[in-house]
């Protein structure tokens, strides 16, 4: 198999997938936020129930004004309530009722596992990519640099809070399973399998939500509302349709680099707007991360074809010669 790559196509800028990716971290990363917001007033099923329908509707009048149609293949439907398994209903949830007693910084440490997880699955289960040893040695770079950044001291928490925790780990162990996943619906418009995925994600959250919650006799707080609303949008609607662009151009293991990202944008946005304090080490956690998440998402073949074409050109022009 080829590898998946900003190569694969030679329409694909790898600038606009690189900024992509950044963007995806920074609305992801918010999601952390929102969700530590909503959850006060709103139950997590809830809160996540509302998050699936508000998103998916959002994006079913962006295709009918775009003149893009859902697939009706059955098959196709299987796929998208698998996809809304892996990739929200379990995983938002988890995440959810776990972030009302772990701490952020350790549930972003655990929650970076998705890409050593979506390598290992790729390498041993599907191959649907080529594995090399530049992707694993991103990965690795990149968990440290995370590390480094968030602050090592936030482990000695580990194991008080088990059983969120572990509610943690296993999301992280759906995200990895829905990048791997996510490679039945390149042939797709990214809004398709975003809709689709988040209305069959709506359709088990929403009964699951009134059965449980009676959301009716909710009176959630303002702040919980629009933390709904601003993740709903922005990390859900908008967040999945750039995830899915990401699958077709940078594959399952580079789109995971976004697990990276989130953390070094948090750490700017606070020394430029509050003004933070960058110390040494944050600085060599920051320079992990940059070299791991290029050198799991900027294609082998970029830097070949760099170094092969003047070779080639001397030899077109040594065969000219007379």
């Amino acid at each position: 198999m080829t590898e998946v790559g900003m190569a694969g196509d030679k329409k694909n800028n790898p600038a606009t997938e690189l900024a992509l990716l950044l963007a995806l971290s920074t609305l992801w990363g918010a999601s952390y936020t929102f969700i530590k917001i909503g959850v006060v007033t709103i139950p997590p099923m809830s809160f996540i129930a509302a998050r699936t329908l508000i998103a998916s509707a959002l994006l079913l009048m962006i295709m009918r004004w775009r003149g893009i149609r859902l697939s009706r293949d059955a098959v196709v439907w299987r796929r998208f309530m698998v996809q809304a398994l892996l990739n929200s209903v379990v995983p938002f949830t988890l995440i959810a009722w776990a972030e009302q007693s772990v701490n952020a910084g350790l549930a972003t440490i655990l929650n970076s596992g998705a890409p050593i997880l979506t390598f290992l699955g790729t390498w041993m289960i599907t191959r649907h990519e080529s594995v090399t040893a530049r992707k694993l040695f991103g990965i690795v770079v990149g968990l440290a640099g995370t590390c480094l950044i968030i602050g090592m001291e936030v482990l000695h928490g580990l194991g008080d809070q088990l059983l969120p925790q572990l509610a943690i780990i296993l999301a992280t162990i759906c995200y990895a399973g829905a990048s791997i996943y996510g490679k039945n619906f390149k042939g797709l418009d990214p809004m398709q399998p975003a809709a689709g995925s988040l209305i069959c994600g709506a359709a088990v959250m929403l009964p699951l939500s009134l059965l449980v919650d009676h959301p009716w006799t909710i009176t959630p707080s303002s702040a919980s509302i629009f933390a709904l609303l601003g993740l709903s949008v922005f990390s859900t609607a908008l967040a999945f349709v750039i995830y899915f662009r990401l699958m077709r151009t940078l594959g399952s293991v580079g789109t995971t680099a976004q697990a990276y990202l989130r953390v070094p944008i948090g750490v700017l946005i606070g020394v430029v707007i509050l003004q933070e304090n960058m110390t040494s080490t944050i600085w060599t956690g920051l320079a992990c991360v940059v070299a791991g998440v290029a050198a799991m998402t900027i294609p082998a073949r970029v830097a070949i074809a760099v170094k092969t074409e003047p070779l080639n050109q001397i030899r077109h022009n040594n065969q000219e010669t007379p």
